[in-house]
């Protein structure tokens, strides 16, 4: 049975689309993954499809959704970062808020390590 993932922030940018990749790239057939934003930049940084593509993945096949265009069903887990009070209820099994810092304005260096935690974080998420 696959576990269905939904991953929040507030533009739907960076942190949530990474987050979404690394389900995927981890988890491959075994989870159902998406993302989406409180307040949807209608676009995914740059630098996020940059650091992304450092590690082979493509996320220019991604799009910013807010979660009115994710599906309405159970998620197993429904992790929230950093937006808060703005993240609005959903319907799931395990609610899950992960500290991490927007790295929208960061230099590529800094970015990284935001990716890198990121990936961190849903590799324990998997296990």
């Amino acid at each position: 049975m696959k576990k269905r993932l939904l991953f929040v922030c507030i533009e739907n940018s960076n942190r949530s689309q990474m987050a979404q990749a690394f389900a995927k790239i981890h988890g491959g057939e075994m989870v159902e993954a998406y993302s989406a934003g409180s307040k949807p930049s209608g676009k995914i940084n740059p630098k996020a499809v940059a650091a992304m593509a450092e590690l082979g993945y493509d996320l220019t096949s991604h799009s910013s959704k807010s979660l009115d265009e994710v599906p309405k069903e159970m998620y197993d887990y429904v992790v929230t970062m950093g937006c808060g009070d703005a993240c609005p209820w959903m319907p799931a099994k395990n609610f899950i808020d992960w500290q991490i810092p927007d790295p929208r304005n960061m230099e590529p260096e800094e970015f990284r390590k935001v990716r890198d935690l990121i990936e961190s974080q849903v590799k324990k998420l998997l296990g």
